[in-house]
């Protein structure tokens, strides 16, 4: 595969110890950070934002954070929402109505089960006509969603968002996906033009095979332990810490290694 040469113009980040990708910055050099208070998803109309689960609270919010960062108006940009486990606590809740009362089974929790319903909150919100495609590879969502994102930045020569989120499991489900907290994250990609140096930093992505993972940082530990979609810090903290490279894995076999260069 040809490498692909893409810009983040803008980052989201939210889980219960940090709510923004300033707050992960300052995390990582070790400094004190307030843990922020439930996502505010402030890009959702109130009554959305009152009626809306945890999962598109979540995602909404990381998103608006990329987007305002990047500057780009959010009903024009394609999108690309990852997920592991979708809603846990409302797979949970149809789980245990459709063993006890099936008759019961609320026609709106249905609706805001499907992995596609973060995206389409997003796009009804902000009146976006782009395309939107929602992406599952369970633990490995987030380097998935990534490909996909870049490849569609490129082939469509446009900027894409790209969002990955899970919340914490609940019931019997959560001991079986481990997933003990929330976290979501977003970024805004765009094609990348020979010597540019806007944005954040500029990737160079090349599929290839996946190397023994290394020990994860001690301050994300147990993050990484406890939700699939932090899998992202592969990526976010070395683009926090200004390095010059990460890899991302796609598949058991496979990883897309990245190298980074950064504006001014």
């Amino acid at each position: 595969m040809s490498a692909l040469q893409v810009t983040i113009e803008g980052v989201g980040v939210w889980n219960p110890q940090l709510g923004s990708f300033a707050a992960l910055q300052d995390w990582l050099a070790g400094r004190e950070v307030a843990p922020p208070s439930r996502p505010a998803a402030a890009t959702l109309p109130a009554n959305e934002r009152r009626r809306a689960p945890e999962s598109v609270l979540l995602a909404s919010e990381v998103a608006g954070q990329a987007v305002a960062m990047s500057g780009r108006a959010p009903g024009e940009l394609a999108c690309v929402f990852t997920s592991s486990h979708g809603d846990q606590a409302i797979t949970d809740y149809m789980c245990a109505t459709l063993a006890s009362a099936p008759a019961e089974l609320s026609p709106t929790k249905f609706h805001n089960s499907v992995h596609n319903a973060p995206v389409g909150y997003w796009t009804i919100a902000t009146e976006c006509h782009a395309a939107s495609t929602a992406v599952c590879a369970h633990r490995l969502s987030f380097g998935a969603g990534l490909l996909e994102a870049a490849a569609l930045a490129l082939a469509d020569a446009r900027p894409v968002l790209l969002v990955c989120s899970d919340v914490a499991g609940s019931g019997p489900l959560r001991e079986v996906t481990y997933c003990e907290q929330s976290f979501g994250c977003a970024m805004v990609l765009a094609p990348a033009a020979a010597g540019d140096r806007h944005g954040i930093a500029t990737l160079r992505l090349t599929l290839g095979r996946r190397a023994e993972p290394a020990a994860p940082r001690p301050a994300l530990a147990s993050w990484l332990a406890g939700n699939p979609a932090a899998g992202a810090l592969d990526l976010l903290a070395p683009l926090a810490l200004r390095e010059a490279g990460a890899s991302v894995p796609v598949s058991a076999q496979m990883a897309l290694h990245v190298t980074m260069e950064y504006a001014g």
